[in-house]
């Protein structure tokens, strides 16, 4: 077993540094670690299997599709427009007021949702203003990632810590993580206008010319529209009964799409397939069993055992132990296995005798979640954002990202750490 987590060490060593290296693509060198995890016998093929998180993928898909038939009504540009002359066409309110609506969205959906929902808006109002649209991308995968933190639907470790501490409920979750979630926001929001107003300064006249046109022709298919607002309106009631009605978020989103493409007949299925980003979904395939070569071998629970024991059961070292390593792990690693390995050993120092875990499992959630916007591979929302921007010909680099994303992130888990301590422990 030594020798192959020693492997699987290695294996994952190369190709993490091959994919911040950028000079092959990263779906390419993850569905190889993943090929090499199991012809080098680490993990066999079936097990390989059982670690893709096929509930992650069935969602991206399920809501990929909804998205994309969508998109053809021209509902986003629609959007795309109203928002820009709310914000009097300036580009930087325009940032800022977009910001809010995907924090906001990430909480009452999911994160991955909302940024499939805003990227094609973010694309047709820096297309008009003629500005770079990445500053925008960024922000936007930043306030998704805080925003989903806020709720027990908003981020996929914060489901899973949910339905395995059942004391934690949907309230739980609202009244102990939105407060440190808005004090986040808050403080990122002037960071934003600082980091990135010289870069998408636009003309008066091309903001006049937006003040000038009427948002209602951008709506090419209101027939089409109006069966796609009543898919997602039953596809967003499904998320937040997902839980009562004991169906996993994949089947409310592949339910709400495969519907969809039944009202809409076949004219819409090779448009809807192809507004799927494949490229993206085999990456995380890779990186899923990639990430199982270590969980198998150990290598995840020994680091995490390892780390607790060091703290010898004090509750306060615990949770920042806990808060901290979250967020670093998940910032490189995917928080999904991450937080899968952490929540049995919570669980068990709860047996052992920790008085109070809860100070615990709020600091795994918020290391987890928020830890996610430390790399361009941290969280689903980051890689989805990529692809489109990759798609749209304007590449987010690994190294471009992590410049912004990484500071930002420190800086939300130095507030939790002020937050945790003050609300629990103090």
């Amino acid at each position: 077993m030594e020798q192959q987590a020693i492997w699987a060490i290695g294996i994952f060593l190369i190709i993490y540094g091959l994919i911040i290296s950028e000079k092959i693509h990263r779906t390419i060198l993850a569905m190889l670690g993943a090929v090499l995890m199991v012809v080098c016998g680490i993990v066999d093929q079936e097990t390989a299997l059982h670690h893709i998180d096929f509930n992650t993928l069935g969602l991206l898909i399920g809501m990929m599709i909804i998205v994309g038939v969508t998109a053809e009504t021209g509902l986003f540009k629609y959007v795309a427009l109203k928002a820009a002359k709310i914000a009097k066409g300036k580009p930087t309110r325009i940032m800022i007021a977009l910001v809010v609506i995907t924090a906001a969205a990430s909480a009452l959906l999911d994160n991955v949702t909302t940024v499939l929902l805003m990227a094609p808006v973010t694309f047709s109002l820096t297309r008009q203003l003629r500005v770079n649209p990445i500053p925008f991308l960024i922000t936007q995968i930043i306030a998704s990632n805080v925003g989903g933190t806020a709720t027990l639907i908003g981020d996929p470790p914060n489901i899973m810590i949910g339905s395995a501490v059942k004391e934690l409920t949907f309230m739980a979750f609202i009244t102990n993580l939105t407060p440190i979630v808005i004090i986040i926001l808050l403080v990122y929001l002037p960071l934003f206008v600082l980091m990135f107003r010289k870069q998408i300064q636009s003309t008066p006249e091309l903001q006049r010319s937006i003040m000038e046109m009427d948002e209602k022709v951008m709506i090419t298919n209101s027939k089409l529209l109006k069966k796609c607002l009543v898919v997602l309106g039953l596809t967003i009631v499904g998320f937040f009964l997902h839980q009562t009605l004991h169906l996993e978020s994949a089947t409310v989103a592949l339910s709400g799409a495969f519907l969809l493409l039944l009202l809409t007949g076949e004219s819409m299925m090779e448009k809807a397939f192809h507004s799927v980003e494949w490229i993206t979904l085999f990456f995380f395939v890779g990186l899923f069993i990639l990430v199982s070569g270590l969980v198998e071998t150990g290598v995840i629970a020994e680091l995490a055992a390892k780390a607790i024991e060091l703290t010898g059961g004090n509750i306060l070292a615990t949770s920042m132990l806990i808060l901290w390593l979250s967020a670093i792990a998940s910032a490189f690693l995917d928080n999904i296995p991450f937080v899968a390995t952490m929540i049995p050993m919570i669980q068990e120092m709860s047996i052992r005798g920790v008085s109070n875990p809860e100070p615990l499992w709020w600091s795994l959630a918020l290391g987890a979640c928020l830890g996610g916007n430390g790399t361009l591979i941290g969280a689903s929302a980051n890689l989805i954002v990529a692809g489109l921007a990759g798609k749209e010909g304007y590449p987010i680099s690994f190294v471009k990202y992590l410049k912004v994303g990484f500071p930002l992130m420190i800086l939300s888990i130095v507030l939790s750490s002020v937050y945790i301590y003050w609300r629990y422990l103090l």
